[in-house]
């Protein structure tokens, strides 16, 4: 007997963003679909516009959500790191599991938790 796999060649679920920058000081950029490799190019340029403001906070919502992998994870803390060293706080909102699970076990979650410079004590980062 002879079985033939097909392959199914997987294609990302087109990545969706929105901006909403009511709060000039706390803009939330609402991502779904899936961020991948592929799929980056417009949040990587959206945050690097976000970062050259210097808001006091930016707040990712990845309730949308569907897929990340590690050009996706990288992004989070490039973000991160850029914001940390000016002083903009990054907060993750409706974080699903499947992404809490990865920021956990790859130690990016402690990162995250970390105020940025000169804010010893958390207060730009909302609650």
């Amino acid at each position: 007997m002879v079985v033939v796999l097909h392959r199914r060649k997987l294609e990302a679920t087109p990545l969706k963003m929105t901006v909403d920058r009511s709060d000039a000081g706390c803009p939330v950029v609402v991502v779904s679909g899936d961020l991948d490799f592929t799929t980056i190019a417009p949040l990587r340029t959206e945050l690097q516009n976000l970062l050259d403001q210097r808001p006091g906070t930016i707040v990712l919502d990845f309730g949308g959500l569907s897929f990340i992998d590690s050009t996706g994870l990288s992004i989070i803390v490039h973000t991160w790191r850029s914001g940390h060293d000016s002083g903009t706080a990054l907060h993750l909102r409706n974080t699903p599991k499947f992404l809490a699970t990865i920021l956990d076990i790859t130690g990016v979650a402690g990162l995250l938790a970390r105020p940025p410079e000169g804010d010893s004590d958390g207060s730009a980062v909302p609650a």
